[in-house]
């Protein structure tokens, strides 16, 4: 499946739970989508550089989010995955 297909897909899946899709939230989907990352420091290490304001609170809780939603596999890597139905 394609990035951008996985991307929406995942905030299909986020809206649908509820949850708002703010820019940050968009921000993080797009560098986990982009990223070879092994945990959630190095997600907020490439989110800070394209957003100062973005905390390492707001990474851990969007990452906990897409987890519990079904898309975020963190086994080894942090991967958006196939929400499940």
């Amino acid at each position: 499946m394609e990035r951008a297909d996985r991307k929406a897909r995942a905030v299909d899946e986020l809206k649908r739970r509820g949850k708002r899709m703010t820019r940050q939230r968009l921000l993080l989907l797009d560098i986990i989508l982009n990223g070879d990352h092994r945990c959630g420091k190095e997600v907020y290490y490439d989110a800070v550089k394209a957003d100062p304001k973005i905390g390492l609170a707001t990474v851990y809780r969007m990452l906990a989010v897409l987890e519990e939603s079904g898309v975020l596999d963190r086994s080894y890597q942090y991967e958006l995955e196939d929400p499940v139905e």
